[in-house]
């Protein structure tokens, strides 16, 4: 085995294939693949094989359209057959809620990329005649997805590297991993050491194990999956004969499961639910497991299989050939985890993929593109591993993966949290706040309220795809903060300090905003090198070199780990994470001043503490409170970040003073309306690692003028540019349902534009909408079409902010 790589892949299942290929393509061929039995091993070799593309989220939809576009290349490329069926996938609905979801998909599919029908029940049965489904009211079609032989798509891609160049090592078993002086990595294997640059994890199973070695704590379990093969059916056969195409892929809510033709025969993979899941390798994969199967498991399934037979009569006509049962990796939102490790340079996972199959392609494609090229072509933020914090324990994990997986193919609605795991991270605010009605979700671990129920309506969330009940509440709570004051609870925003001699002069080269003067705020964003945004912070600054970071909670791990990369190592800058340390209220509203004034001894007049202030002092009995005169909602109001052991009375306080002036406790759903109706944009949805900050509508916020900025280059590139896109607000008249995000805008038929983030702006009485438009549409007065739950609406560009546009309200 060689001694020295640029790059070493650990795991030779489809994803690490799938890395090797997508390097080699780029043109690094110093790469070796180390695996530590053979190709496909792992979960590949037994996996189903199937391709589907269905995601309403926009960016997991369109990294799989680029798996089954790899995968239509390769037998041309490498000579190597991969089995690949163009079959179709159908999906059923049976209830008015599943409908919603799949016309709700159709909005977003052509932005995606994808070709997608919504099929009336006739339709549907023609395609799949075997199906006897009398409750079925549509179905949704997607004719370009497929199945593939795992092994042989595995073997195309290890091929394709090889004959560029790269390298396969097998029966070479990774034992650890060291740092080394020069900063190169040490890979200790059974077949000698190997130094490389970078470190690529895709060990599939084994990456809670292969994670220890370098200290992580990778938040991904395998779970168990089964699926049988039947003896030849003869409506299968017949339909063979007659030369008719292969039946789609059919997936039906009724039986949770999928069916499809191998062979004469049908497969069918029921999804087990919570209550029957079986985890694997919780400890680590036992030693004498290699590619081996496990003991079918009947009874987790049996109710699957009576419902299947009922839909599918044929299935229960003919015997079965065999069962399938073996490990495959899941994560808690069943998305892989791929990109940076944290806290290790040069260290990449792909680890905790679910349908390695699925991924492999597009894994090996956008991870050496953010390897090779310094980023990604599109937003993969949806999959960076970063995104979970270190909340994300072993026990979170095991509770989160059975939950994922037991309610894989069970209705899902936006905005839905779910319940296992929780409560686990509180504030001293949750026994006072549940017994207030709060109804709570969870971000980054933390639990946060939505919405507060009213004494008499139950503190439950309601999950629709359409308007509910909870709506009249959030109304309430958006026009408290409108006409009198709310509070917010804020308390699991992410929170840094950033202090030490150089303090000021590294921020600066960092953020692409100016920094602010002693006593300040700004809102100021870190750039990628090719001029998207990074991350968005509210920087204070508290002294001359001590600044106080404010950014989502989702980033706590992520923006930490980013900005400890860029540390100088001379350690004239301390970056510290006191996110656990501080909460923080929101008391905000045109009454704010006055609930606020009697609590502290700080001057909270205008003249004393103007917009974009910060202080430091005592509210009610809490001292150290740093008050900045800024917040999310568009009205006067503070944000006070407190040591978090006074919470409890620093509430009640503001509860007090805040029942003289009609306060109302406020949670995410209003806050969304309300930055809605401001036009502000949110992280990872108006703004992203893609778009072009300017794309993002971020010019007030970019100072091309004060010196060399990350991101200064491409900012300016874009700005040169003749085909601009614009982030635009939207006025959209609705009746029953809402926006959501990334439905497509049409003009005269065509797609011109998609909409980043939206929902009801209850002040205004209508939908408010953020877009992406080119240039030549995003006046003011343009006209487009959208389609909301199937239903074409009419959606109209208006200048920025329709509440308050000036600012005036926050200014007071």
């Amino acid at each position: 085995m060689q001694t020295h790589a640029r790059v070493v892949i650990v795991g030779g299942g489809c994803v690490g294939a799938g890395i090797l290929y997508g390097l080699a393509k780029r043109g690094w061929t110093d790469v070796a693949l180390l695996e530590r039995t053979q190709l496909t091993a792992g979960s590949t070799w037994h996996a189903a094989g199937l391709i589907p593309s269905y995601a309403r989220n926009i960016n997991v939809g369109r990294m799989i359209n680029k798996t089954i576009e790899i995968y239509e290349e390769l037998e041309a490329e490498t000579g190597q057959p991969v089995g690949w069926h163009k079959c179709g996938q159908l999906r059923i609905a049976n209830s008015r809620d599943r409908l919603d979801e799949y016309k709700s998909y159709m909005s977003v599919a052509e932005v995606q990329g994808m070709r997608a029908q919504l099929l009336t029940p006739d339709e549907a049965r023609k395609l799949w005649p075997l199906l006897d489904n009398k409750e079925m009211l549509g179905a949704l079609y997607h004719p370009d997805d497929g199945h593939i032989a795992p092994a042989d798509v595995t073997h195309a891609m290890a091929k394709g590297a090889r004959d560029l160049g790269a390298k396969v090592y097998l029966s070479t078993e990774v034992t650890g991993f060291k740092r080394t002086a020069g900063g190169e990595w040490l890979v200790r294997t059974n077949q000698g050491d190997i130094t490389c640059e970078h470190v690529i994890c895709a060990t599939g199973n084994y990456a809670r194990q292969t994670g220890a070695l370098l200290g992580l704590d990778i938040p991904a379990i395998p779970i168990l999956h089964q699926y049988w093969i039947t003896e030849a059916v003869p409506e299968v056969v017949e339909r063979k004969r007659a030369g008719r195409p292969e039946m789609p892929i059919l997936r039906d809510e009724g039986f949770e499961g999928y069916l499809r033709e191998e062979g004469d025969g049908l497969m069918f993979g029921p999804y087990e639910r919570t209550e029957h899941l079986k985890l694997f390798a919780e400890d680590g994969v036992p030693s004498w497991f290699g590619a081996d199967l496990l003991e079918e498991d009947f009874e987790a399934v049996s109710w699957n299989w009576e419902q299947a037979l009922r839909l599918v009569p044929a299935l229960g006509r003919v015997g079965i050939k065999a069962n399938v049962r073996g490990p495959f990796q899941m994560t808690a939102d069943e998305l892989p985890l791929m990109g940076p490790a944290w806290g290790l340079p040069n260290v990449w996972l792909a680890e905790g993929v679910p349908g390695g199959i699925l991924w492999g392609g597009t894994i090996g494609y956008y991870l050496s593109e953010r390897i090779v090229e310094g980023g990604n072509s599109i937003d993969t933020s949806d999959l960076d591993p970063r995104r979970f914090g270190d909340y994300a324990n072993k026990e979170w994990t095991r509770e989160k993966v059975r939950e994922a997986w037991g309610t894989h193919a069970e209705q899902k609605y936006p905005g839905q949290d779910m319940p296992a795991a929780r409560p686990q991270k509180t504030a001293p605010s949750y026994d006072r706040l549940t017994k207030l009605g709060a109804v709570w979700g969870v971000l980054n671990g933390w639990e946060m309220p939505n919405w507060f129920a009213p004494k008499g309506v139950e503190a439950k969330d309601q999950y629709s795809w359409r308007w509910t009940e909870k709506g009249v509440f959030v109304g309430e709570e958006v026009l408290a903060v409108r006409n009198a004051v709310g509070l917010v609870e804020m308390t699991p925003m992410t929170k840094f300090e950033v202090s030490g001699p150089n303090a000021a002069q590294w921020l600066d080269r960092i953020i692409a905003n100016r920094l602010p003067t002693v006593g300040k705020v700004t809102l100021a964003h870190h750039l990628t090198a090719n001029g998207g945004v990074q991350a968005e912070y509210m920087v204070a600054r508290l002294g001359e070199d001590l600044f106080y970071l404010i950014s989502t909670p989702r980033a706590e791990r992520w923006n930490f780990d980013d900005l400890s990369r860029l540390l100088p190592a001379d350690g004239s800058v301390v970056l510290k994470n006191v996110t656990n340390d501080r909460g923080c209220f929101t008391v905000v509203g045109p009454k704010a001043r006055e609930v606020l004034q009697p609590l502290t001894e700080i001057d909270l007049s205008n003249e004393s503490f103007p917009w974009f202030g910060v202080k430091t002092g005592g509210v009610a009995l809490a001292s150290d409170v740093r008050l900045l005169r800024v917040n999310y909602e568009g009205e006067l109001g503070w944000e006070l970040y407190h040591p978090l052991p006074y919470q409890r009375q620093l509430l009640d306080a503001i509860l007090r003073e805040g029942g003289k002036h009609g306060m109302r406790l406020v949670g995410l759903h209003a806050l969304e309306s309300l930055r809605l109706e401001k036009s502000y944009r949110a992280m990872y949805r108006d703004m992203n690692p893609e778009l072009n900050a300017l794309e993002s509508g971020l010019e007030r916020f970019i100072r091309l003028d004060k010196g060399d900025f990350v991101g200064r280059d491409a900012v300016l590139k874009y700005k040169e540019r003749n085909d601009q896109r614009r982030s635009v607000t939207l006025r959209i008249d609705t009746d029953g349902a809402s926006t959501l995000a990334n439905e497509g805008l049409y003009s005269d038929g065509k797609l011109v534009g998609r909409i980043t983030s939206g929902g009801y702006g209850y002040t205004l009485g209508h939908d408010v909408a953020l877009a992406l438009l080119p240039e030549r549409l995003a006046r003011p007065g343009t006209k487009l079409d959208v389609a909301i739950l199937g239903d074409w609406k009419t959606a109209q560009v208006v200048a920025d902010s329709p509440y308050d546009p000036s600012s005036a309200r926050a200014r007071m």
